[in-house]
């Protein structure tokens, strides 16, 4: 599935809610922050009220700082882009959450999410071929056991196998319960604006 032409954004919108995504970390933080240019942006584009699924990385010096989102549509792209912009700061519970003297070297992406769909396979091997490495995002799930790696994520981790290996540990699965029975995968694409 290729995303749908009607929920792509173009750079200037990306831009404007990178810039929002930023502004609201710096309220969190109470660090001041010029607003005027990312309202009157955002505000002539009615598609940033429609339902989004989104999610929000940020990186510092490189290195994984916090990541949250949601996988189905909740809320509003604006509205998702704040909570899961602040989120990914303060809620991740594999890190400390974000102090002020961080934000000048906190780098933001934004990921867009379609709908997880979901993928038809009989066999490990059969699974390997369906996933398009690169473009689609991956959500497994296994009895109350879930785990989702963003598309990008395969530029880490460009091994269909490997790939699915660490998703399955992230699930807190085995390594190998790819190649059992009972796990249900789902696929999705995104499309992400970064700084």
């Amino acid at each position: 599935m290729t995303p749908d032409p009607t929920v792509t954004l173009d750079r200037h919108q990306g831009t404007a809610l990178l810039k929002l995504a930023r502004k609201t970390l710096a309220e969190a933080l109470r660090i001041p922050w010029d607003t005027a240019d990312e309202e009157s942006s955002l505000d002539d584009h009615p598609s940033l009220e429609r339902r989004q699924a989104t999610f929000v990385t940020l990186t510092r010096q490189g290195l994984l700082r916090g990541c949250i989102g949601t996988l189905l549509p909740v809320t509003t792209l604006r509205e998702s882009v704040r909570e899961n912009t602040y989120a990914a700061a303060f809620r991740d519970q594999r890190f400390n959450p974000v102090e002020a003297g961080e934000f000048d070297e906190l780098h933001i992406e934004l990921s867009l999410l379609t709908e997880p769909e979901p993928l038809e396979f009989t066999t490990p091997e059969t699974l390997l071929t369906s996933l398009r490495t690169g473009l689609d995002g991956v959500l497994i799930k296994k009895g109350g056991a879930s785990a989702t790696f963003l598309p990008q994520v395969w530029d880490q981790i460009p091994s269909p196998e490997a790939f699915l290996s660490q998703l399955c540990l992230k699930a807190g699965l085995s390594r190998t319960a790819w190649r059992e029975p009972g796990l249900d995968v789902f696929t999705y694409q995104v499309q992400h604006f970064h700084e």
